[in-house]
């Protein structure tokens, strides 16, 4: 049975399902700690239980990312159907990417986005973040069965990225690494076995100023969590509190120009290409502006399993 667990400046509680606050009484300052004191978390999660309309509203406290830093984000690049096909991909042939964002990008589920002077074309991404909860070495082999001894919690993410430098210079890393670029939480939702059978089940929906830009349950996923990470355990060690975020639905701001205009594109030189790319960019309305509010939430449509739902705004730096 999962547990949504928050965290404040002042350590970290068990939310009831009254949105209420209740503190799990533990010394750990970082989530790898806090996964490592189950029996505290437990302790507060009966607590909550038990007197569900005791304590703290969720409303009246500051929330952090419930994923401390330093850590490893690491990302898949288009992961889901309907993203593929908008990015110009074949998805039963697209092959399976990862990449890493900077932990200094990671920011507070209700922190302002902060768009640097010199990014355009500044885009949306909701994911699923996948929190492991126990040592992944190098050589790993995951399967649905045995994911439940890796992921201990889930997290709603906004994979933030600056286009305009992403696709000229070919590399994710800068273009998705500034500060506030990814948005974590608000919850961190603790999950066993029963709950990780229901990942299929989760709805990401992201919405723009009220608007639903993006709306997709993950049976769209191409790369399924176990067979992820067992690719990304052929290279990359993770540790407990580290994060991998699942990649992202259709309807990004950022589209392919289609197969002719790429193929027209492709006979210029890279410079004319950019610029004849992003002129016709800046004709779209959906790139990310100062003021937007986004808001990301990830849940079973039943309710069951919820990570809860972050509100940002962006802000030029």
């Amino acid at each position: 049975m999962s547990i949504q667990v928050v965290r404040t400046r002042d350590g970290w509680w068990v939310e009831s399902g009254t949105g209420r606050l209740h503190r799990v009484d533990t010394e750990a300052d970082t989530t790898a700690g806090l996964l490592a004191d189950r029996s505290a978390v437990q302790q507060a999660a009966a607590r909550a239980t038990g007197d569900p309309d005791a304590g703290v509203s969720v409303g009246e406290a500051e929330l952090l990312s419930p994923v401390t830093t330093p850590c490893r984000v690491v990302a898949q690049m288009v992961n889901y159907r309907s993203h593929a096909v908008d990015s110009g991909f074949d998805p039963d042939t697209v092959p399976p990417a990862f990449f890493r964002k900077a932990s200094g990008s990671v920011s507070g589920p209700y922190q302002d986005i902060k768009r640097p002077q010199h990014v355009r074309f500044l885009d949306y991404e909701v994911e699923l973040g996948l929190v492991m909860g126990a040592d992944l070495p190098v050589g790993t082999e995951v399967t649905d069965s045995t994911l439940p001894a890796f992921v201990a919690a889930l997290v709603v993410a906004d994979d933030v990225s600056a286009r305009d430098l992403q696709l000229p210079k070919t590399q994710f890393y800068e273009s998705k690494s500034y500060p506030t670029f990814t948005p974590l939480g608000p919850r961190l939702l603790l999950v066993d076995a029963d709950d990780l059978a229901r990942l299929p089940d989760l709805r990401l929906t992201l919405k723009v100023n009220g608007f639903t830009r993006q709306d997709r349950t993950t049976t769209d996923m191409i790369v399924r969590p176990a067979h992820a990470l067992s690719l990304l355990a052929r290279f990359q060690h993770l540790q407990p509190g580290d994060v991998l975020l699942t990649g992202t639905p259709g309807g990004t701001a950022l589209k392919s120009p289609g197969r002719l205009l790429a193929t027209l594109a492709a006979l210029l030189p890279p410079h004319k290409r950019w610029q004849r790319f992003f002129a016709r960019q800046q004709a779209n309305p959906d790139y990310l502006k100062d003021g937007d509010v986004v808001t990301a939430r990830i849940a079973t449509d039943d309710g069951a399993l919820d990570l809860g739902e972050q509100r940002t705004v962006v802000r030029a730096r």
